[in-house]
């Protein structure tokens, strides 16, 4: 309903954002004004008669909506219950001399599903750039800190090493992936384009006086002037909500690279090796004054849980669409839609906000790092015992009965990590005593890792 101004809860901190213009009224009523002059233009070139010149500049110069325009639309809405032709009237008082041919030969998906595709079109490309703009900071941190050394976690338990760099690159890559998805997507849409009530094209087969090739003539003109390079050959009376599948599962696909980042960073934050921006002023929390809690990080991951879930609305949507279609798909896709793009937009402007302030502390990094460097020098000492002609298994066996002691001595006495020691000590050993701190050095100096 044209006077029904949906505000979504997320438009109240970011209103000033292009995805927000995106989805107001104003720029979805405008863009049903420029397909009906896309639709006029196509049909006076095809030799239609009774549209002017005349007509078509009215149009042109009343693309956008006035306040009085709104309220013109809202008052004939009330008595006609249609929005489509709620503001067809509207339109036509402001453009008279066109108001008779306004909508010549098209249904209210005609504006409705084309008017949407140009939308979402625009909203990808938004989306896009701000992506770009986010792969961009992640990638310039990841060069910084390449050559930084840092544990590697699996299962978030100490592994081998890698860099803060490396880390960070598999971020980028799930990013460059999700720019990807985007931009297929993009690339991958079509116009509605021409179509009747449910898809035959028969209106304009009936205007055109049974001319097929100028039926097809008018399909394709119309989907060049809206800026699509082709129309879907089939549709029923909408475009397969199976589009709004490919575009929700893309953008939430992101929202799960994003959860993921985001995550990461929270538990790097608590090891307080990384942390996202605090600001001088910034409070925690209103008890411990000391804390640096990473809410940044948890609005982001609170907002891509929300994003990941939208892609079930579309996928419900396009399952329950009988035959040519159902309505009850029309007042979930007006909240679904704009919030998939709303969200994405906002997670992607945290994460700029994150990559752009990023505090890294070596000296921590590199305190556990020592913490667990006897540990991570096992492998090595396995493979030197095997040179000597030891059996692997055997001495896999021995590195871990040692392991577990000396973790116990970290763990239950909080003592330091004696593995090397107890190595030393051990008979089996004996080969390899003479290259036990050599092995040790390697991993203290790094250079096996940076080569």
């Amino acid at each position: 309903m044209s006077k029904t101004k949906y505000e979504s809860p997320l438009t109240s901190r970011y209103g000033n954002s292009k995805i927000v213009g995106l989805f107001s009224p104003a720029k979805k009523f405008s863009t049903w004004r420029e397909l009906w002059l896309n639709l006029a233009i196509a049909e006076k070139e095809l030799g239609i008669a009774g549209i002017t010149d005349e007509s078509i500049e009215e149009m042109k110069a009343h693309l956008e909506l006035t306040p009085e325009d709104f309220k013109a639309a809202e008052e004939e809405e009330e008595k006609r219950r249609h929005d489509v032709m709620a503001h067809v009237h509207a339109f036509g008082l402001v453009a008279p001399k066109a108001a008779g041919i306004i909508h010549l030969g098209a249904t209210s998906c005609y504006v409705t599903d084309n008017g949407d595709l140009i939308i979402l079109k625009q909203g990808l490309n938004l989306l896009l750039e701000k992506l770009a703009v986010v792969i961009s900071r992640f990638s310039n941190f990841a060069k910084k800190y390449k050559d930084l050394p840092t544990l590697g976690f699996t299962h978030f338990q100490p592994a081998q090493l890698t860099t803060v760099g490396k880390r960070a690159t598999l971020w980028i890559q799930e990013l460059l992936w999700d720019l990807r998805n985007l931009t297929r997507t993009r690339d991958d849409l079509g116009l509605r384009g021409v179509k009747g009530t449910t898809g035959t094209q028969a209106s304009f087969l009936a205007l055109f006086e049974g001319d097929h090739d100028k039926v097809e003539a008018l399909d394709k003109r119309v989907t060049e002037l809206s800026g699509f390079s082709e129309a879907y050959p089939v549709t029923g009376q909408t475009y397969s909500r199976k589009i709004d599948v490919d575009i929700l599962n893309a953008i939430s696909s992101f929202g799960s690279t994003a959860h993921k980042i985001a995550t990461d960073l929270r538990l790097l934050a608590n090891l307080k090796e990384v942390e996202e921006p605090f600001e001088k002023d910034q409070i925690g929390s209103s008890a411990m004054a000391y804390k640096r809690n990473p809410m940044r990080c948890e609005r982001v991951c609170s907002l891509s849980r929300h994003l990941m879930v939208l892609a079930q609305d579309a996928l419900m949507t396009n399952s329950v669409q009988w035959f040519e279609r159902t309505l009850d798909d029309s007042a979930n896709r007006r909240i679904s839609l704009p919030e998939a793009f709303m969200t994405a937009d906002i997670v992607l402007t945290l994460l700029q906000n994150i990559s752009e302030g990023f505090v890294v502390y070596p000296k921590v990094i590199e305190r556990h790092i020592a913490q667990e460097l006897p540990f991570m020098a096992t492998e090595n000492i396995i493979m030197a015992m095997v040179k000597k002609g030891g059996d692997r298994q055997q001495c896999h066996e021995e590195i871990r009965i040692l392991s577990h002691e000396a973790a116990k001595q970290v763990k239950q006495e909080g003592k330091e990590n004696d593995l090397i020691d107890r190595i030393k000590k051990t008979e089996y050993f004996k080969p390899i005593y003479d290259e036990v701190i050599k092995l040790i050095n390697i991993f203290m100096n790094f250079k096996f890792f940076l080569k």
